[in-house]
């Protein structure tokens, strides 16, 4: 691939009379990014037994929610309607952005003090620059595998900065257009390397390293040479890539594991791999046009636990269709703590759509270790299917925030619609989270009372697509703030894939989508 695709600036970033069209299409008015930051900054907390989210007043006013209690009683998070929201991102139509992650460094000067991390679209090999932006669709398995970062000033962190791919699955020419094939259910994204999580190395020892953990897929069960390699980076035979070009077949079923890079400077990366012996493991630069007759491109191998097992997801599934190991990643008392949700292995038997999850925990002393997690502990479930959940330490406390995607109560604004829900533990005991009643009965149903009550986006008619969230962070994973909102508790982001492209044009259900961000507020009560 022509180096010049991975430039700061190409004709697939931000513009920003697209955001204002956004905008005037139901995103919350640039007039918010204002708001609130005078308010005061949070105070130590005092810790007690969890107790469930209460359920909020039914008397409020409009769409704006009230608060709710949590935190073991003695928390309350406030999303009254002056809380700051507005949009992050409106691709061209042929980019797109999820999972964005803004990541706060420790130094001011490059590659700090910000940098924005998320999973984009994956170049186009055919393509040029001076190329117009077509409208696209994923149509290819490999699609959306893209890690793309860029450097954000505190000024600027409610608009995403100029981006560029750093790693991801080359990519065919797109034939598929004149093979009649349609783009999957909107659920699906492609499948890697997807879901990015950056964290810093071990800085308290003299690290210099940031890793950044994606995930990527394998095939399960094919005899094919090579097949027990993450997918997109494999040596590729013609038969095997014609196989791929042409979508999952009856038997191509996949799973996804987790790969590692690590990097200094959030421009080039080092992808883990194997030795050529195939035992040991080795860092290898990701170079752009790497199998195009230069060299072969680098394979990542799946990161091993503690047990000298891949972590890999639960259940196999056709490769749009799998599900597992998203989540987060913080590090506390200098061990990390990688927090996901997978499929409990007793569904993995039913529909993917059908397979109910759990919330598990994995831990680490060193990320560049031949064996980097422990073996995997559930901490809590059974939550619904596709749920995705990000924990990380509060700002400024020593409890866990917990952000799930949720449906707001049937007696809520709206009904039952898509938001993101938000709960604080009483303590850093990680037990208490399965103490926590995240969703009220049935489970299944996914609703909850705790429910942020996010304003922007949505298709005009009511319905919104809360996707991918992610939050600010500092270098540790844990929740940060940009300057501007001293006082705020959290700065989140998340993907709707039901609000108007910039062009107003539904061709993809991804590609164009705007990304939003919203702020929240909480503070100490007396314990009730």
């Amino acid at each position: 691939m022509d180096s010049s695709k991975s430039t700061e600036a190409s004709p697939a970033d931000t513009v920003e009379p697209a955001s204002r069209d956004v905008q005037s299409r139901g995103g919350a008015p640039r007039a918010l990014l204002a708001a609130g930051s005078a308010l005061c900054a949070l105070t130590a907390l005092a810790s007690v037994s969890p107790q469930p989210a209460a359920a909020r007043p039914t008397t409020y006013e409009g769409s704006a929610p009230s608060c709710f209690i949590t935190g073991g009683g003695n928390l309350e998070i406030c999303r009254e309607g002056s809380e700051a929201e507005g949009v992050l991102i409106s691709p061209a139509p042929c980019a797109f952005a999820r999972g964005v992650q803004i990541l706060r460094l420790g130094r001011s000067e490059a590659p700090g003090p910000l940098q924005a991390i998320f999973q984009g679209q994956t170049p186009i090999a055919s393509r040029r620059r001076d190329e117009p932006c077509p409208e696209r669709r994923a149509t290819d398995s490999r699609d959306g595998g893209s890690l793309r970062t860029g450097r954000n000033l505190e000024a600027l962190a409610t608009t995403l900065p100029p981006s560029a791919d750093r790693f991801w699955v080359d990519l065919p020419e797109e034939r598929a257009q004149t093979r009649g094939w349609s783009e999957p259910t909107p659920s699906a994204e492609g499948i890697g390397p997807r879901d990015p999580i950056a964290v810093s190395g071990r800085d308290w020892a003299g690290e210099a390293y940031s890793y950044v953990f994606l995930l990527g897929q394998e095939r399960v069960g094919a005899a094919a040479p090579g097949n027990d390699a993450p997918e997109g980076r494999r040596r590729r035979g013609r038969r095997q890539a014609e196989a791929d070009e042409g979508g999952a077949g009856p038997a191509d079923v996949r799973r996804r594991v987790q790969i590692e890079a690590r990097t200094l400077d959030f421009q080039t990366f080092e992808i883990r791999t194997r030795t050529p012996d195939g035992y040991g493991l080795t860092w290898t630069p990701f170079e752009a046009g790497s199998g195009r007759g230069r060299s072969d491109p680098p394979t990542p191998a799946a990161v091993i636990d503690e047990t000298g097992k891949p972590v890999a997801s639960a259940c196999t599934a056709p490769a749009f269709e799998t599900h597992g190991l998203a989540g987060s990643i913080s590090i506390v008392d200098r061990t990390y703590h990688y927090i996901y949700t997978d499929v409990l292995p007793e569904d993995c038997g039913l529909a993917p759509e059908k397979r109910r999850t759990a919330l598990y925990l994995r831990t680490a002393q060193d990320l560049a270790g031949p064996k980097v997690w422990s073996a995997a502990r559930k901490l809590a479930g059974p939550l619904p299917p596709g749920t995705l959940v990000r924990m990380a330490r509060g700002k400024g406390m020593q409890r866990w925030a917990i952000a799930y995607t949720c449906q707001r109560p049937a007696n809520a604004p709206g009904g039952p619609v898509a938001d993101i829900c938000l709960q604080y533990t009483a303590d850093m005991n990680l037990d208490g989270i399965g103490a926590l009643k995240l969703y009220a009965d049935p489970v299944e149903a996914g609703r909850s009372p705790a429910y942020l009550g996010l304003r922007s986006g949505g298709d005009g008619s009511g319905r919104y697509d809360r996707s991918a969230h992610f939050w600010m962070t500092d270098a540790e994973g844990n929740l940060d703030t940009p300057s501007i909102y001293p006082g705020k508790a959290g700065f989140l982001t998340w993907l709707d894939r039901l609000a108007p492209t910039a062009a107003g044009r539904d061709t993809s259900s991804l590609y164009g989508r705007p990304v939003y961000w919203a702020t929240w507020t909480v503070r100490r009560i007396d314990a009730q």
